[in-house]
């Protein structure tokens, strides 16, 4: 009797280990690599790591839309509103959701409870350049980790919110900053960095996500060498990114911006991850003839070996501050591996995402000045010279040079808000934008931890209509099937589902909902803040919720000049929202 005890307590015993073992596991590659087929979780800023932000649930469609009601809502804190960008994670039942001035809450995804809060202490000095928002944390293992304003990484146990791990990135007093979702792709922790106007040097840095130790670093401005690290930490050269002097003009390529500040995206049959890199600094681009490559660009990289695969330039020689940063979704399309691209420059990008081959490539706004289109040959744009900002060395006092109207302005045609694409209707939902700006060149000279524009600009509407438009955009065509027009400039993200449903919010308050392949609006509900945020979905047992945090700031109240005039009526907030269908 005692030796069957005995050996009833070991298996029991052993049962228990191994169910902590495999609670202990926690969240897992595959399960990252497969969220956007698993509809119970969200694991990964773009419902995916592809980017796609496509939910395959139905629960929520078209015929019963109009019964979503709020079931909770969640205050981040009211004296410390500004943007919220942040796209919360959900795994197991617990929702992880960043918010303004680098804090992250953790709260019970059915009733809004919280669970625990960890506030980043910020340093006095910082140099955000766009508001002190945050778009989202990364999951793995038990650990949740995001970046701070101040250029650090954070590793949180998901369960208690004790720090794990804390590592910094860079020097927040050189201009570095972080605000991007972390990517976790191939085993690996993928994040950027913030600071372009600064003179910074953009790169991808990979991490072991467990314990926040480099694995490679990729510099993704011309002439600067990759490094690889070993067990110990030991850093060993791992190649120089392009060819030193290629493309840049004597020295400026040592303080080259080209920011990797919106995160990447990453696709598993092709072993790529994809980041865009910002502006070359400074904007005065008649002080660096030539491409400056690798700025404005989609740059793709073997997260094995951090070597850059390839690489497709939106807008060589940037005068404009088209930052190329903005997501590059991969899809596919009869067997073959696309990547769309919607740039600030105001063109829709198409490329082979193994190989970066242009595809396809047209405008997705409806005045675009820089450029009268992009040669699908050459891949490169066809300029209009005489509207390039001009040299201030040729004027008579050689301070400022020719002023131009540009469109769109450098907030963009779209800016941060991601979009989306749902491979049902096989079309792409674009928050778009119409607006202009004057724009001149300065002298500048690069000083540490100095804005380093050599520019001046304001903000200018087009005309007294509707400035933003989220628009669905056939890839193959370039034609725009259906758009829906909004007065304030779209700013918050996209979310589509296999209900027909897409779902955006508006600077005005609203998250909406309309049919995916009409454009209808059948739905929406007012969050009391402008939402710059990208909605999630997901379900438990048996219920779709759908949710979205409500604060309205980004860069559009700090840099929108006379577009921020007309929506300065617009208040802030700050607070996550979810609902489900009435029952």
């Amino acid at each position: 009797m005692r030796i069957k005890l005995l050996s009833f307590l070991v298996a029991a015993g052993c049962a228990a280990m191994a169910g902590q073992s495999a609670m202990a596991a926690g969240v897992t590659d595959q399960m990252i690599e497969n969220d956007a087929k698993s509809t119970g979780d969200v694991l990964s800023w773009g419902v995916g790591p592809q980017g796609q932000r496509y939910s395959p649930l139905k629960t929520v469609n078209t015929g019963n839309v109009n019964k979503l009601v709020p079931v909770w809502s969640f205050s981040f804190g009211g004296e410390k509103q500004r943007g919220q960008e942040s796209q919360p994670i959900v795994h197991e039942g617990k929702m992880y959701v960043t918010a303004s001035y680098s804090r992250i809450f953790a709260l019970d995804a059915k009733t809004g409870a919280k669970l625990w809060k960890y506030e980043h202490r910020l340093p006095d000095g910082i140099m955000p350049c766009c508001d002190v928002i945050n778009r989202g944390a990364a999951i793995y293992d038990n650990l949740v980790i995001f970046a701070t304003l101040d250029a650090q990484l954070v590793a949180l146990n998901k369960d208690t919110g004790d720090v794990v791990w804390k590592e910094k990135i860079d020097d927040y007093a050189a201009g570095y900053s972080a605000s991007a979702a972390p990517l976790i792709a191939g085993g690996l922790l993928l994040t950027g960095v913030s600071g372009g106007e600064f003179g910074v040097i953009g790169r991808v840095e990979a991490r072991n996500p467990k314990t926040g130790a480099l694995v490679w670093v990729r510099p993704v401005v011309e002439g600067h060498m990759g490094k690889k690290y070993d067990a110990n930490g030991n850093a060993s050269d791992n190649g120089v990114s392009g060819t030193t002097g290629k493309t840049w003009p004597g020295d400026l390529w040592k303080t080259g911006g080209a920011a990797t500040w919106l995160g990447g995206t990453y696709n598993p049959k092709t072993g790529l991850a994809y980041f865009g890199t910002g502006n070359p600094a400074p904007w005065n681009s008649h002080l660096r003839k030539g491409d400056n490559l690798y700025s404005c660009s989609t740059v793709a990289i073997d997260v094995k070996t951090g070597q850059i695969v390839w690489h497709y330039q939106n807008t060589p020689n940037d005068g404009w501050d088209f930052d190329g940063v903005n997501e590059f979704v991969t899809y596919d399309d009869g067997g073959q591996v696309l990547g769309g691209k919607a740039d600030r420059n105001g063109f829709f990008y198409v490329n082979d995402a193994k190989t970066g081959k242009l595809v396809n490539a047209f405008p997705f706004v409806k005045k675009v000045t820089w450029a009268t289109g992009i040669d699908l040959k050459t891949g490169r744009p066809n300029f209009v010279p005489e509207n390039r900002p001009g040299d201030p060395t040729a004027g008579a006092d050689g301070k400022k040079g020719n002023t131009v109207f540009a469109a769109p302005s450098f907030l963009g045609g779209k800016n941060q808000m991601p979009m989306a694409y749902s491979p049902d209707t096989k079309l792409f939902y674009v928050p778009a934008n119409e607006w202009g700006m004057e724009i001149w060149n300065e002298p500048i000279t690069y000083k540490k931890g100095a804005a380093y524009l050599g520019a001046g600009f304001t903000i200018k509407t087009l005309n007294d209509g509707p400035i933003g438009a989220l628009r669905a955009i056939d890839p193959k065509s370039g034609k725009i099937v259906w758009e829906a027009p909004n007065n304030a400039p779209l700013w918050g993200g996209v979310l589509t589902t296999g209900g027909n449903l897409v779902f955006w919010g508006t600077p005005e308050g609203y998250l909406q909902a309309a049919d995916a392949k009409t454009g209808k609006i059948l739905w929406k509900f007012q969050t009391g803040s402008g939402v710059v945020a990208p909605p999630i979905t997901w379900e438990d047992k048996g219920e779709q919720y759908v949710a979205v945090a409500s604060g309205w700031g980004g860069a559009v109240p700090l840099w929108g000049g006379d577009v921020a005039k007309k929506v300065n009526y617009l208040e802030q907030g700050g607070s996550m929202w979810v609902f489900k269908l009435a029952k």
